[in-house]
């Protein structure tokens, strides 16, 4: 029905044209040889760059008002070579097929096979979205195809084809992300450059760089993540990037009606719904959603709602100017952490009622793209958040006691940043060999104001201070100045070989203005005195990292890369003055240098497997990290400080591969996929002024990180089951193992856990089903120092999830 649609609707296009025009048109598809895919984003030429046009999402180009006469139509694409054909109209409409090959394809070699399958997971073209990927290590995650919980943005299926990702999973809404990867710390995502469609969403992307608010994966199109090479064009951060690019709008409806109904264990609920359409120049994307349930544990009920808008408007053929608007807002209670041995006694046990969480978060973007002509592309980004995250809770160093119903502690935190990028894409040829330049420029504007202090002795969710000017404990505003450019460039030495050098210029000056208390209190918590000191501190810096990329493509099949790219990251003075009763900061904190490198062979445009082996080395200098020590108490507390050099290395393999359609190449509605995403790495701090830390194991990493599953594919039926694997790993600098009464160091033991998921669509509806935890598996992932501990925070037990989907 909708291939009649659309036969419809191009020949009744034809129609007014030709009835208002009386002249001829010509009209083409772009397709790879080696699929038969369609080649979108590609600029075609008409007489040498007389008239230009840009291939849609189906391949598709149109040139109109045209006379009788032969016409020489180029192509222009960044992963195809460019073709050039000879045509005659004598006809009112000519229709043309251009076939394009790879860079490393021969001229005269076709090779068409079916459509690639739909694996739910690829990569990063070498020229994409106004960014340059050639030789860096990059996937691309498509939601869509995946068969997995999405409705609460389980993390362990969704990202389960990256290799490498160590996953946070202490809640089992999908409010929050934590991922890291390489020994980073995955404390909600921080050691990435997090955005969405392009721009910053972390609270202060200098001062906090941490992400409380995680796009609803139901409404996004795909997940790029780039690792730590993406320092040249992203920022500095050694993670590198990782960008949630939502849905875009339908562009051959006016309207487009998605609603999703989920429900699940712990009284669990989703509800989504999303329009989208195009009506003339004007196209739009939309979503709302809800979501709650009460949590595996007791004291976790949960409330979340999302609105998210994006209007673009097409000033002309070359340019378009659109908004996006973001808004999410979530309230939850807290269970607190655990020590090992309440661990062990029981996982789902709770002994906090009154802690609670609050978080509002709005973003407005607005982009603006021009295309000057064939090889020469512009985008302006403006960004701005307004945001706020409220903690509140009892949280005493000793996680075991029993709450005391006393004056609870309270930290606000109040952030308000903006910012506009710049980039510039620019095709040239030097002599016969083709190259790609971009240039780049970004100011941001952040400030961070947070408070600390005690709260209120009730039980429910009351976000005030108590009324006496000795409870405030801090009081700091972190406003923060970045200005940077930066530069890379794509040289095609041949059809195989390509190098892309960068740089990327910084310039950070962080403020931290405001006081800080201390407050000394009797046995019966009466206040016997109080200090309050002031600070001010600056620090400005300037400073020009590189890297270097290089891509060989042997076969049209294979991609062989290596790269190396200098990173940084700043101290932020936020984490320097929140008072922590089980935290010691250390005020000469330094900033974190170091490199990292990636060596690899991967496949490129194959239709039945999919692979990327690469070994990676991380130098990180002056780590920051995690000492435990004992006070003169003798009570086991942590030092948040420069650790030293660390030295993270190892090998991350993906790989997946299409059995059945390998055997059985007939039955083209049948699919079994098997996959194994395998990291196997190695870590040590090589120097360190610290005691007992020089020769230990870098915190956050451990040594086998496995993930594989199958999925099988009917017709309409889909199916998945997934293994996952990680052994032990540390949460401090001196390998603790044993979390004493805080619980807020220690090992973390290694843990398996089992998922499946099934789906089948008929006509406009979907149901969708999943059991993560199969096992019932008793399993934690993180050990958390503060909130939403601090203590041993147990992961969610058996659950079982069903959505149904209706599209109009």
């Amino acid at each position: 029905m909708m291939i009649q649609l659309r036969v419809f609707s191009f020949l009744m296009t034809f129609s007014v044209i030709f009835s208002a025009f009386g002249q001829y048109q010509l009209t083409g598809q772009l397709l790879a040889k080696q699929d038969s895919s369609f080649v979108k984003g590609c600029i075609v030429s008409l007489n040498v760059g007389n008239r230009t046009a840009t291939t849609d999402e189906e391949g598709r180009f149109s040139f109109g008002k045209l006379a009788k006469g032969t016409y020489e139509l180029y192509t222009n694409c960044a992963d195809f070579k460019s073709a050039k054909i000879s045509t005659t109209l004598l006809d009112d409409t000519h229709f043309v097929a251009i076939w394009l090959v790879g860079r490393n394809e021969t001229l005269n070699e076709v090779v068409v096979t079916e459509k690639q399958a739909d694996f739910g997971f690829t990569r990063m073209r070498a020229v994409e979205s106004m960014g340059i990927y050639e030789g860096k290590k990059s996937e691309v995650i498509i939601p869509e195809q995946l068969v997995a919980n999405l409705a609460t943005n389980n993390a362990r299926q969704v990202y389960a084809r990256v290799a490498g990702l160590n996953i946070w999973e202490n809640e089992g809404a999908g409010l929050q992300l934590s991922i890291g990867g390489r020994g980073l710390d995955p404390n909600r995502s921080s050691n990435f450059n997090v955005r969405q469609n392009g721009h910053d969403i972390s609270a202060d992307a200098l001062g906090y760089p941490e992400s409380y608010y995680t796009p609803p994966i139901e409404a996004v199109g795909k997940i790029q993540i780039v690792r730590g090479a993406a320092s040249l064009q992203y920022g500095t951060q050694f993670g590198g990037l990782l960008n949630f690019v939502m849905k875009k709008p339908v562009l051959n409806r006016k309207l487009e009606l998605v609603a999703r109904q989920s429900i699940g264990s712990f009284g669990f609920y989703n509800g989504f719904v999303s329009a989208s359409g195009t009506i003339g120049k004007l196209s739009y994307y939309t979503f709302g959603q809800y979501k709650q349930g009460n949590g595996w544990r007791p004291n976790s009920h949960f409330t979340n709602g999302t609105f998210y808008a994006d209007v673009d408007y097409r000033l002309s053929e070359k340019t378009t100017l659109g908004v996006d608007v973001t808004h999410t807002s979530y309230l939850a209670q807290q269970p607190g952490g655990l020590t090992d041995q309440m661990f062990r006694d029981n996982p789902r046990q709770s002994n906090r009622e009154r802690n609670w969480f609050k978080v509002n978060w709005n973003m407005l973007a607005v982009h603006f793209d021009h295309k000057f002509n064939v090889n020469h592309e512009f985008n302006l980004r403006l960004f701005g958040l307004s945001a706020y995250r409220y903690s509140l809770g009892f949280r005493p160093n000793r996680v075991a006691s029993i709450d005391d119903n006393s004056e609870r502690d309270l930290i606000k935190g109040d952030f308000t940043n903006w910012g506009a990028e710049a980039r510039f894409l620019k095709r040239y040829f030097l002599g016969k060999k083709q190259g790609v330049l971009l240039v780049g420029t970004r100011y941001y504007h952040g400030f961070n104001h947070s408070i600390q202090g005690l709260g209120s002795k009730g039980k429910d969710a009351d976000f005030t201070f108590v009324d006496d000017p000795q409870s405030v404990a801090s009081d700091y505003r972190f406003p923060n100045r970045n200005v940077s450019a930066f530069v890379e460039n794509i040289l095609y030495l041949n059809d195989k070989l390509s190098i892309t050098p960068g740089l990327r210029y910084e310039y950070i000056y962080t403020t931290a203005d405001g006081f800080y208390g201390t407050i000394l209190r009797d046995l019966a918590g009466n206040i016997i005195s109080s200090t309050r000191t002031n600070e001010r501190r600056t620090n400005g810096r300037q400073f020009v990292i590189g890297g270097i990329g290089v891509s060989f493509k042997p076969t049209s099949t294979l991609d062989v890369y290596a790269n190396v790219s200098q990173n940084y990251r700043s101290i932020t003075f936020s984490d320097m003055r929140i008072t922590n009763p089980s935290s010691v900061i250390d005020p000469n904190m330094k900033d974190e240098r170091g490199y990292s490198m990636d060596l690899g062979i991967r496949s490129t445009q194959t239709t039945l497997y999919n692979y990327d082996v690469s070994g990676f080395y991380l130098n990180y200098n002056n780590r920051i990290g995690e000492v435990q020590f004992y006070d003169e108490n003798q009570r086991v507390l942590r030092r948040r400080s420069n650790i030293g050099q660390a030295i993270i290395y190892g090998l991350e393999s993906y790989g997946e591969v299409d059995v059945w359609r390998a055997f059985s190449p007939d039955l083209s509605k049948a699919s079994g996929v098997l996959f194994a995403n395998v990291a196997v790495i190695r870590s040590n701090y090589k120097a360190s002024e610290i005691a007992g830390v020089k020769g230990k194991q870098v915190e956050f990493v451990p040594k086998i990180n496995l993930k594989s599953g199958l999925r099988i594919g009917y017709n309409h039926w889909k199916a998945s089951f997934q293994y996952t694997y990680l052994s032990e790993q540390f949460t401090e600098a001196t390998n603790a193992r044993d979390g004493g009464v805080s619980a807020v160091v220690g090992i973390i033991p290694a843990y398996t856990i089992l998922d499946v998921s099934a789906s089948y669509e008929f006509r406009r509806f979907r149901i969708e089903t999943t059991v993560n935890n199969l096992a019932n598996r008793a399993y934690y992932t993180r050990r958390a120092t503060g909130y939403p501990g601090p203590g041993i925070l147990p992961s969610d037990g058996r659950s079982v999830y069903v959505t149904v989907q209706v599209k109009i």
